[in-house]
């Protein structure tokens, strides 16, 4: 009997017409059967958000050989969920999310929707993998990270992941060529400092706010850091959980215990 191909489970937050997905599939297809379910609108910033006031829907919009793809209403986190829930003939062998335009590094993480349907995977039991490339453009080169992914991809499937790890992959806006290599990083410090800028609707007059922001280091040259790997010219890669417990503080909190 022929050994089935590995299942690989694909989504993004940049919508299912985006071209880091497109790029994400060139990537993949050497490595197994694809199932692509995403977005039918980009989702940036969605995090970790679940669709619970209105139903979604997840509607086929391509089938070929060794290939799936829906394009689905609700979020990243949303298209995994509905995945292995409905539509999977199986358990996927690696989840992939991305190939995001604009990095999900330090705190980015946190708001990032590639990361949070990557995490989503990890809890479920899959290896999964989150990248991004550092170039919001939508005509942005994802050859390096093409490249580099597949080997981190097929790296995973032939060793696995430790249970309930995803990898946070971040690769530099620059020609393969240039990209120095890899290395393992913690998160960096640091904040998104936000503001709005009102601008009023010019027909209605309604009060519109839009977000806008700059990022602040605050460990501006440390070693180890995925910041600092990226300015360097290496691709980033952070082993993630979603176990949020500050267990270095957890002896001091037993004061509360004594209240």
């Amino acid at each position: 009997m022929a050994q089935m191909k590995p299942l690989i489970l694909l989504t993004n937050d940049d919508s299912v017409n985006a071209s880091g997905l497109k790029a994400a599939i060139e990537m993949l297809v050497p490595f197994g059967d694809l199932f692509v379910i995403a977005p039918d609108v980009p989702r940036s910033g969605a995090s970790h958000a679940l669709t619970v006031t209105t139903p979604i829907t997840a509607d086929k919009v391509e089938e070929s050989p060794g290939m799936t793809v829906y394009s689905c209403t609700g979020t990243p986190t949303d298209c995994v969920k509905l995945a292995m829930s409905c539509l999977l003939p199986r358990q996927p062998d690696l989840m992939v999310s991305g190939i995001n335009h604009g990095s999900n590094s330090s705190v980015s993480v946190i708001y990032s929707g590639t990361m949070g349907a990557a995490i989503e995977a990890a809890m479920l039991g899959m290896p999964s993998i989150g990248f991004s490339l550092c170039d919001h453009s939508q005509d942005a080169d994802f050859s390096g990270a093409v490249k580099y992914g597949a080997t981190i991809v097929q790296d995973v499937l032939a060793n696995g992941m430790p249970k309930g790890i995803a990898l946070n992959v971040n690769i530099p806006a620059l020609p393969f060529d240039k990209i120095k290599g890899i290395q393992i990083c913690r998160q960096n410090k640091g904040m998104w400092n936000e503001d709005f800028i009102l601008k009023p609707d010019p027909v209605t007059g309604e009060k519109l706010y839009w977000l806008t922001g700059y990022y602040h280091n605050e460990e501006t040259g440390a070693k180890g850091t995925d910041e600092t790997a990226l300015s360097n010219g290496y691709v980033s890669i952070v082993p993630t959980h979603f176990d949020l417990t500050a267990y270095e503080v957890i002896d001091e909190m037993k004061r509360f215990e004594k209240l």
